[in-house]
């Protein structure tokens, strides 16, 4: 069984759904995509993690007009919101593609900058699990209007760290380039500005990944010890 994470961005113009909704404000934004389930035919479900302006966040999704549904909750500028919808977009027709090929998301899906030229500034990095040939032929079968870049591959091995599961493989690849490159010691080995060189990404983002880490390995930590 091997895994395959990429990053999937769509010609500029091609917004997904949610990512227009949320576009008309800079105030907030989506950070991930946690799960999304259909419902029937034309309904699907949807939680998001959002970073920024939660009430902001309410008000465009009430003035969504394929949202049916939504809830959000969260403190701080950070939340996870509840979301039912009508909608047939890119990220629905690359899971009819998953499905079809028996493939398995290992979520959440994670927007990450792109710096891919005529596509949107925002991707979303994805992890799928399945048989070799099976995910070959569901890369076969993505749209034309979406470009991948492919980050990580090998064979799927669950880690036993109780720690693991709570990270993705984007931000474990970050946390262990980090930690090599001494970010941790006292004084500080490297920089945001190196790791972010080092990885391709905006100092910035990195700086973003790195506080989404540090709170999930705390969270992981604390109720370890609870």
């Amino acid at each position: 069984m091997r895994y395959v994470t990429v990053v999937l961005c769509w010609s500029e113009g091609e917004l997904t759904t949610r990512d227009a909704t949320f576009a008309r404000s800079d105030a907030v934004f989506i950070e991930a995509i946690r799960h999304l389930n259909p419902l029937d035919e034309d309904r699907y479900a949807e939680l998001l993690e959002l970073r920024g302006d939660l009430e902001c966040a309410r008000s465009l999704l009430a003035d969504a007009p394929d949202v049916t549904e939504y809830d959000v909750a969260g403190d701080d500028g950070h939340g996870i919101a509840y979301v039912q919808c009508r909608t047939v977009d890119p990220v629905d027709d690359l899971l009819s593609i998953l499905h079809e090929h028996d493939i398995v998301v290992d979520w959440p899906m994670e927007y990450v900058d792109t710096g891919r030229e005529g596509y949107g500034d925002r991707g979303l990095e994805v992890t799928i699990v399945g048989p070799d040939r099976s995910i070959q032929r569901a890369v076969a079968a993505l749209p034309e209007a979406v470009g991948f870049d492919l980050r990580r591959t090998g064979e799927y091995e669950p880690g036993s760290d109780p720690t693991a599961p709570a990270l993705t493989p984007r931000q474990r690849e970050l946390f262990e380039l980090a930690v090599r490159e001494g970010y941790y010691e006292v004084p500080r080995g490297t920089t945001h500005r190196e790791l972010a060189s080092q990885l391709g990404l905006a100092p910035g983002t990195v700086s973003e990944h790195l506080q989404r880490i540090e709170a999930k390995l705390a969270d992981a930590y604390a109720s370890s010890v609870r």
